[in-house]
């Protein structure tokens, strides 16, 4: 099966895409972001954690904007671009590892649900007991048939939803600016006296936070085979981008003028909840529960989406099983699915094991995906170094291109290096037993199923998911 043959109509306009992106992006992690914040810096490391943040996924929004108009022929872009720029094995590696954060970020949505729901009802817990769990599981299935009656119908959704669920945050935001007290902001901008680390590891603790907030800034490259037009694809992600990183930012500056910085660091998740209910009372910790669930259930709804179109088109391209393409009569890719689906249920199960789920899917899900960013920005990169797309004409278009792919990918490698070993191995963990996938491709190509230097890549990953399994059993990796 071609893409060509499974390619649908072009139906998404701008708005619609961007509200792709911006689905994607608000979820569960604006609502925890006062107490993770609060636990990790005050008012100045934040500002300048999110000026790194802001700075570094501006960039990758423009090497999409970027890769969408020089490489206008590939589709699924996280995917696509890794496999045009490394290779085949690489590309399978982005593919999955997009797909497999994918999944461990929707079983965080659940668990912040859960944990919501835990506040009224205590047999919910923190989200990680065997009630939750269980309800979980139904919500989970329900979602997986509302997606299989079609990608163009699950997109009008989503587009109802983010409009509906980015109005609790942006009320939180501007209610609590008349309740703003800059003596408790003044007290709390350098951290206080509690703060035993350097501003550098104070900020540096905060980074695998940022990028899980920022999740799905590619939401408009992997949709690119139903935009209505090439160029709206970059438009959508930096018009996306660009209102999510005021509203994230917003949230957390605000939350260090209501509450001390001990006490904010100190408040159940979802933080925005108790920071709003010591502004405006019971009201609000109403208010911004049934927002964080609407907020969920969107940004769950999206990734989903997201996952299964990615497994989709790897094994239309045949870097992936070719059941995988399977298809139903609306276009769903209904296999791809199911793996989705099945991969999130397992996930979930895991959290009944886990002293703090949604902090420890929050990270491996951050980590996952910064492969998968990594090789779209080197790719970028490589572009430009090579000039290949790049006309003699407009030798100024490479050298800014060349200037933003080259920052986009120090800051994803820094991310790696700020997210500790702990969680590269356990990312390798899921990783390695990944390629198993790929073995099948190649065998239905009747190919060899690893060559050069793929072999050397498999190894090292299968090595390193041993050692991440010992480390699990030694105990000195925690979930």
């Amino acid at each position: 099966m071609t893409k060509t043959e499974v390619a649908p109509n072009k139906t998404m306009p701008l708005l619609t895409l961007s509200a792709m992106v911006v689905g994607s992006m608000v979820g569960a992690g604006v609502f925890s972001l006062p107490r993770n914040f609060g636990q990790a810096t005050g008012g100045f490391g934040a500002l300048i954690a999110w000026g790194i943040a802001g700075t570094g996924m501006l960039m990758l929004a423009l090497v999409f904007q970027a890769l969408a108009i020089r490489k206008p022929d590939l589709d699924a872009g996280v995917y696509a671009y890794a496999k045009a720029g490394f290779g085949e094995y690489l590309g399978f590696f982005s593919a999955f590892g997009y797909w497999a954060s994918a999944c461990v970020g929707n079983v965080s949505y659940w668990v912040l649900i859960k944990s919501t729901l835990g506040q009224v009802l205590p047999i919910f817990g923190e989200g990680n007991t065997v009630p939750a769990v269980l309800l979980s599981t139904v919500f989970i299935w329900a979602f997986h048939f509302t997606v299989l009656r079609g990608v163009q119908e699950a997109a009008a959704i989503n587009k109802i939803v983010t409009i509906a669920k980015i109005v609790p945050i942006v009320v939180f935001v501007l209610v609590l600016v008349f309740y703003f007290d800059t003596g408790v902001f003044a007290d709390n901008f350098l951290g206080g006296d509690a703060y035993s680390e350097s501003l550098f590891e104070q900020v540096r603790s905060t980074m695998l936070i940022t990028v899980f907030v920022f999740l799905g800034i590619e939401g408009a490259s992997v949709y690119s085979r139903y935009a209505r037009k090439r160029s709206d694809i970059g438009r959508a992600t930096v018009l996306g981008f660009l209102s999510v990183l005021a509203l994230f930012a917003s949230v957390t500056m605000v939350s260090f003028g209501i509450m001390p910085r001990d006490e904010l660091a100190g408040v159940q998740q979802p933080s925005m909840s108790p920071v709003f209910e010591s502004a405006v009372g019971t009201w609000g910790a109403w208010f911004i529960s049934i927002g964080l669930i609407v907020s969920v259930l969107g940004a769950y709804l999206a990734w989903t989406l997201m996952a299964a179109e990615v497994l989709y088109v790897a094994a239309a391209d045949e870097d992936m099983p070719s059941f995988l393409a399977r298809v139903n009569a609306h276009k769903v890719p209904v296999v791809a699915l199911i793996f989705t689906t099945v991969l999130i249920q397992l996930v979930l199960l895991t959290t009944l094991f886990s002293d703090d789920a949604f902090t420890f899917t929050l990270k491996l899900c951050s980590s996952l995906s910064l492969v998968p960013y990594l090789l779209a920005a080197a790719y970028a990169l490589k572009l430009a170094y090579t000039r290949e797309t790049y006309p003699e004409l407009h030798p100024e278009d490479r050298r800014k291109e060349l200037i933003v792919a080259a920052i986009a990918t120090l800051y994803t490698t820094f991310m790696i290096m700020a997210a500790g070993p702990e969680f590269l191995l356990l990312s390798l963990i899921i990783y390695a037993p990944g390629s198993i996938l790929f073995w099948l491709a190649r065998r239905e190509q009747g190919r060899k199923p690893f060559q050069g230097w793929e072999t050397l890549l498999l190894a090292g990953s299968i090595i390193g998911a041993v050692a991440g399994i010992v480390g699990l059993a030694a105990g000195w990796i925690t979930i």
